[in-house]
C-alpha cells in the first residue's frame, strides 16, 4: 500500500516478530527493575510523582522506533508528534508555556527502550511520555511507568497482554476490541447469520482477534458454523481449511491475518474453492497485497484506526491539510495516532493546571474523554480507549471508507 497501509500492515507483523525476538530481553528488564523496586532501588516514588515542569517550557518525552526494521513506524509517529506540538505552540502553548519534545530512539529493542525511558524519568521537566511504538518495547516500559509514576501513552501498541491503566495508557484500541466490533458489523451492517473463522494458532495477534470475533459473534446470535486454523500466520496454503469453510455454508469468513498473507493467499484461495461470501479482517489488512483479478477482493472489509476518506470527522480533513503542508506527504495511521497522543497529553496537562505534577497529569488522563483524528473515546479502567472504529471496504482493489462503528 501507500505509506498508510504499509506501515499499519507491517506493524502487526512486527509486533509479533519483535515480541518473540525480544521477549527474553523484556522479561529480563522487567525482572531486574522489579527486583530493584523490591530492594528499595534508586527510584523515589514521592519525588518522581511530584516532579513538575519549571521555567517557561513543558517537556514531553518520546520513545519511538526510529532506526532498524521498524523505523518507518516510529518516524511516522514522530511526524505526528511534531505537527501537534507546532500547532500547540502556534496557539500559545499549554497553560501559557511552550512545548518541546525530548525524543529517544529505542531501535525496536526492549532493553534500549528501557534505557531511553529511564533517561526521561530522570528529567524532572518531562511531565509525560508519548510512546513506545511497538508492543514489545511498550511491554518493557509498562512496569517502569508504574515505578516512576510518569504517565505514558502508547500510540499504537495494540496487544492485549500489555498491562495498562496505572501509569501506562494507549491511544489505539486493543486487538480483542476490533474483533468484537467486526462481529457487530457483520451482524448489524452485513446482516449475515452464519460465520466462519480462520486464524493462526501460533500468532497471538491472529488467534486473539479471531477468538474475540467468534465469542462476540455467538453473543450476538450469529452461528459460528466452522472454526479453522493454521499453525502460524505466515503460511501460504490454506485450501484445505477453506474448502471446509465453503462446505459449512458460512456467509462471512473472518480471517485475522496480515496484509501480506490475506492478500495473495487467503482471499484468492477462498475464491478459488468457490467461497463468494464476505471476507473480513482486522487492521492487519491495511495495504492488502493484491494478486490476479482485483474483483476477487470485492466484498472484503477490515477494521482500522483512521481513514483519510472519513468525511464524517472534520478533524480528519483538518489534520490531513496541516500534515501535507508541513511534510509534503500523506499522513498514515501512525502519524494520526501520534498526533492524537500529543493532544491527549495537552488536554491532561491543561486539566491538571499550571503547577501540575506528573501524578496530576496521570489522574487527568485516567477516565478522560477525548475527541481526535482517530475517533471519539472515553478511557476505560484498564487504560485503553473505548472508541469508534473505522471500517474500510475493498472496491476494485482499493480500500474505500465504508462506515464508522461507534462504541456501545
Amino acid at each position: 500500500m501507500n505509506d498508510v497501509a504499509i506501515s499499519q500492515g507491517r506493524r502487526k507483523r512486527m509486533n509479533v516478530k519483535f515480541s518473540t525476538k525480544f521477549i527474553a530481553a523484556s522479561a529480563a528488564a522487567v525482572m531486574a527493575l522489579s527486583l530493584a523496586g523490591c530492594s528499595g532501588g534508586s527510584m523515589d516514588d514521592s519525588s518522581s510523582s511530584s516532579a513538575k515542569a519549571s521555567g517557561d517550557t513543558i517537556t514531553i518525552g518520546t520513545v519511538t522506533t526510529n532506526s532498524g526494521t521498524a523505523a518507518a513506524y516510529g518516524e511516522a509517529e514522530v511526524k505526528g508528534f511534531e505537527l501537534a506540538v507546532s500547532e500547540i505552540n502556534a496557539k500559545g502553548g499549554i497553560n501559557g508555556k511552550k512545548v518541546k519534545l525530548e525524543s529517544m530512539d529505542d531501535k525496536g529493542d526492549a532493553t534500549e527502550a528501557s534505557n531511553a525511558y529511564n533517561k526521561l524519568v530522570g528529567d524532572n521537566n518531562v511531565l509525560a511520555v508519548a510512546g513506545p511504538t511497538i508492543s514489545a518495547t511498550t511491554a518493557a516500559v509498562a512496569p517502569l511507568a508504574d515505578q516512576s509514576k510518569l504517565v505514558t501513552i502508547a500510540p499504537a501498541a495494540t496487544s492485549d497482554s500489555i498491562e495498562t491503566g496505572n501509569y501506562l495508557f494507549r491511544t489505539c484500541f486493543k486487538d480483542s476490541y476490533q474483533g468484537e466490533v467486526a462481529a457487530r458489523f457483520a451482524a448489524e451492517n452485513l446482516k449475515v447469520k452464519k460465520v466462519a473463522v480462520l486464524y493462526g494458532t501460533g500468532d497471538p495477534y491472529s488467534s486473539g482477534v479471531g477468538e474475540a470475533f467468534a465469542k462476540a459473534a455467538e453473543k450476538l446470535g450469529l452461528e459460528v458454523v466452522d472454526k479453522e486454523s493454521s499453525s502460524s500466520a505466515d503460511d501460504t496454503e490454506y485450501s484445505a481449511q477453506l474448502q471446509k469453510i465453503q462446505a459449512s455454508g458460512a456467509e462471512l469468513l473472518y480471517a485475522p491475518y496480515y496484509y501480506s498473507v490475506a492478500g495473495p493467499y487467503i482471499i484468492p484461495q477462498a475464491r478459488s474453492v468457490g467461497f463468494d461470501g464476505y471476507v473480513m479482517g482486522p487492521d492487519g489488512y491495511d495495504g492488502l497485497k493484491l494478486t490476479g483479478d482485483k474483483a476477487q477482493y470485492n466484498k472484503t472489509y477490515y477494521t482500522t484506526h483512521y481513514s483519510a476518506d472519513d468525511n464524517t470527522n472534520s478533524k480528519v480533513q483538518d489534520f490531513i491539510k496541516s500534515y501535507k503542508s508541513k511534510n509534503n506527504a500523506e499522513p498514515n495511521t501512525f502519524a494520526a495516532l501520534g498526533y492524537d497522543t500529543i493532544y491527549m497529553i495537552k488536554q491532561a496537562i491543561e486539566k491538571a493546571g499550571k503547577n501540575a505534577t506528573r501524578e496530576d497529569v496521570r489522574n487527568a488522563v485516567a477516565g478522560m474523554t477525548f475527541d481526535g483524528v482517530t475517533g471519539k473515546f472515553t478511557m476505560d479502567k484498564s487504560g485503553s480507549p473505548t472508541k469508534s472504529v473505522i471500517v474500510l471496504e475493498m472496491k476494485d482493489g482499493k480500500p474505500v471508507y465504508n462506515t464508522t462503528v461507534q462504541p456501545k
